[in-house]
């Protein structure tokens, strides 16, 4: 594995691996959600998809769709606005890994989960979640969060995604390109990772 493919695992290929590994959400056959296809959501696109997992990408708009279904093989794609479909997809999914870095209402996608399922928290918000209890309480479902990974995760996650072929979509930038990177950033005009060329660089 290149250097430049394997960079952006460390982040994003670990932060998903580790909770379907800690939760011992790995074996074939589950039902997963991925919510929000960015960086850290796209691998878990990938990563579930190559346990052998039915993903279901969930996603505010519907302008991600033909990327979800047709280059990243995810088997259904979910508009979270969308109450039929919603309603439809109640009580189908065997845990949902929430990648949104803001706030937004977890009820919604509470319901989206079977007994026992898990919505897990990967992205970081300051701001206060809120939520009724009885969502969680019938179905015994499970709010919990997952941080990166530990070390043994990250050399597991980079055998698994040898084995499997797995890699992340990169676009490669040179140092003098930062500033306009992190325009980009801002506007989420990004697919899906920038990974730096230093060496390739001129610095003065």
């Amino acid at each position: 594995m290149s250097p430049e493919q394997a960079a952006p695992l460390l982040c994003a290929g670990v932060t998903v691996y580790s909770p379907l590994n800690h939760f011992r959400l790995k074996e074939s056959g589950l039902r997963g959600g991925i919510l929000g296809l960015g960086g850290v959501g796209h691998m878990g696109v990938k990563i579930a998809k190559a346990m052998g997992h039915h993903v279901t990408v969930i996603s505010s708009s519907d302008k991600k769709r033909g990327e979800a279904l047709e280059h990243l093989g995810a088997d259904d794609y979910l508009v979270s606005s969308d109450a039929t479909r919603m309603q439809e997809l109640s009580d189908s999914l065997d845990y949902i890994i929430d990648t949104v870095p803001v706030f937004h209402p977890l009820e919604p996608y509470l319901s989206l989960l079977k007994l026992d399922g898990k919505l897990i928290l990967t992205g970081v918000i300051n701001t206060p979640l809120q939520f009724l209890s009885p969502v969680v309480m019938l179905g015994r479902k499970v709010i919990t969060g997952s941080f990166v990974g530990s070390m043994k995760e990250t050399e597991e996650m980079l055998d698994f995604c040898k084995e499997k072929n797995l890699s992340s979509m990169i676009e490669m930038v040179s140092m003098d390109y930062i500033n306009t990177a992190f325009e980009r950033l801002e506007k989420n005009d990004v697919r899906y990772r920038f990974v730096v060329d230093v060496a390739g660089s001129k610095l003065n």
